[in-house]
């Protein structure tokens, strides 16, 4: 199965869940999702994502000076976008209960 399409569509939940735990950086976001086995995601993808939550309100950013090298955007949750996560996360939930629902009735 091609997850690409899967990914496109819970991007936005799952980079709100990883910045949730912890302000993070671009970045910083991606190899978080890489190492949580989301080994497909785009850089590209992820930025875009970061960048359109921030515009919606969802993500707050502020940069960090870095003297290692170029100047690091960290992002954080709002509560606008803590609420947006847990009505994701809900519909995610019933989502997959249905989803798991039709795969065991296809086996039976």
């Amino acid at each position: 199965m091609d997850t690409t399409q899967l990914l496109k569509g819970v991007l936005d939940v799952a980079v709100l869940a990883v910045v949730r735990r912890e302000d993070s950086y671009g970045y910083d976001v991606v190899r978080k999702l890489r190492a949580a086995g989301l080994a497909e995601v785009g850089d590209a993808s992820v930025y875009g994502t970061l960048r359109r939550l921030y515009a919606n309100g969802s993500l707050t950013s502020y940069v960090v000076p870095s003297e290692e090298g170029p100047h690091r955007k960290y992002y954080g949750v709002t509560p606008q976008g803590r609420t947006a996560l847990a009505h994701q996360a809900k519909q995610w939930d019933e989502f997959s209960a249905t989803l798991s629902d039709l795969l065991a009735d296809a086996e039976a």
